[in-house]
């Protein structure tokens, strides 16, 4: 039972709408009442009723090194104890630039705000004042936060509470948005065709982490990098998931294709609240103070989510084969749950990219929005729920990555797998 976390809910409704501060938090889509969690250590989270969980949701992606990593807190610790806020420029700013800028090859400068979302707002806001255009593009089921130009059509929250987008968005700026499927290159050549010298900026995650995991298709990312190339728009890559946590550097690295502009958030934050936005020289120069695009923020490089990540991306990069280690992880866990799925008869459809997997319960493959949303989410929150009661702790959402993190031990795997053989029995 969890008792202490329903009299908190209770509680929480009283004072917060729907009882949580992000919509997916109120595990509405697994009808079942939310977890309210008190700790975490390593690869394990505990809720206020004292129950330990093997935890996949990760913060949603920042702790790819575990939680309450020793080195991190360390570095949290001692930058506190200097102050927590100062709102003027410390040299743990440029060490963390200047990491990113050595990482990611495309960021040639790049500018520290507070959330992914606001990195993403800004980078648009960026492209639309470099270009002296409008229109955007993005794509279905990709979510790039709650900004007004990007809610139409999102994935995330948006999918999974079943919100088509968000009233309070003028008609007249969602009509500047032009949403196309993920992983077709046709629809993006036409709208250009009849758009182009109309379109600031098309912006993508470059694998999809808000529909679930649904990585690009060969050709896909290339076929963007082509088109905007030959018609001056500015293509931005959203990787607040994707930015070192598939390797160290971006997904971009991987791919060998370098964006205009790239968004970053999650992991360069250490698990504190972070945003980043950075790209080619010549358009980030258009940001105030040295261009006219203004952008600012009070909390932008705050010195603990600077000294929590600039700690967390050097043990990245000084031990490389955590990737190998928590990818491999990954691998062994889809690999099973695959063989149990199959064994069991049901319809799943299985994508990892990396230490990052969704579990699709569907019997066709996913490559976009519309054959995402062809899951069933009743079987899907039947499933989380008998995960949740076995100690697995996924994410409440069937239109969400789950994540292994270096703190994830072999122990970890059989616990998961065996409450996945259990929960399955009850299917």
């Amino acid at each position: 039972m969890n008792k202490k976390s329903e009299s908190l809910f209770k509680k929480a409704n009283k004072f917060i709408p729907g009882g949580v501060n992000s919509p997916v938090r109120a595990f509405r889509s697994v009808e079942v009442t939310p977890l309210f969690i008190a700790r975490a250590s390593g690869s394990k989270i505990y809720d206020a009723d004292g129950h330990e969980y093997v935890d996949y949701v990760s913060s949603w992606g920042p702790m790819i090194l575990g939680h309450s990593h020793p080195s991190v807190i360390r570095a949290i610790c001692r930058a506190a104890r200097r102050g927590t806020s100062y709102g003027a420029p410390t040299e743990m700013e440029i060490r963390m630039a200047e990491m990113i800028r050595r990482a990611i090859p495309s960021v040639e400068m790049v500018r520290m705000v507070s959330s992914g979302t606001e990195a993403v707002m800004s980078a648009i806001r960026l492209a639309r004042g470099f270009t002296g255009r409008e229109k955007i593009i993005k794509f279905e089921g990709c979510y790039h936060g709650h900004a007004d130009s990007l809610l139409v059509k999102a994935g995330s929250g948006v999918a999974t509470l079943g919100i088509p987008g968000s009233p309070g968005i003028p008609a007249k700026l969602a009509e500047l948005t032009i949403n196309l499927p993920f992983n077709d290159s046709a629809p993006v050549r036409s709208a250009v065709d009849r758009y182009g010298d109309e379109i600031a900026c098309i912006i993508v995650e470059p694998v999809a982490g808000n529909m679930g995991v649904v990585p690009p298709r060969p050709g896909f990312l290339e076929d963007l990098r082509k088109i905007t190339e030959s018609r001056g728009i500015v293509l931005i890559f959203d990787e607040v998931i994707t930015g070192f946590r598939l390797t160290y550097g971006g997904y971009q690295n991987l791919a060998g294709i370098e964006p205009d502009l790239t968004c970053l958030g999650k992991i360069i934050g250490g698990g504190l609240p972070v945003g980043a936005f950075g790209g080619k020289k010549k358009i980030m120069e258009m940001l105030a103070p040295l261009g006219p695009v203004y952008q600012a923020g009070t909390l932008s490089g705050n010195p603990l989510a600077m000294a929590a990540g600039v700690t967390t991306l050097k043990l990245l990069r000084d031990d490389r084969t955590l990737y190998d280690k928590i990818d491999g992880m990954a691998l062994t866990i889809c690999g099973e749950m695959k063989r149990l799925f199959a064994e069991k008869g049901l319809p799943a459809f299985i994508h990892r990219t990396g230490s990052m997997f969704t579990a699709f319960f569907t019997g066709s493959e996913v490559f976009d929005f519309a054959t995402a949303s062809t899951c069933d989410t009743k079987l899907f929150a039947r499933f989380f729920r008998g995960m949740l009661s076995r100690g697995v702790y996924l994410a409440p959402s069937q239109f969400e990555a789950a994540f292994v993190s270096a703190a994830h031990t072999n122990d970890d795997i059989d616990r998961t797998l065996s409450a996945c053989t259990e929960t399955l029995r009850e299917l």
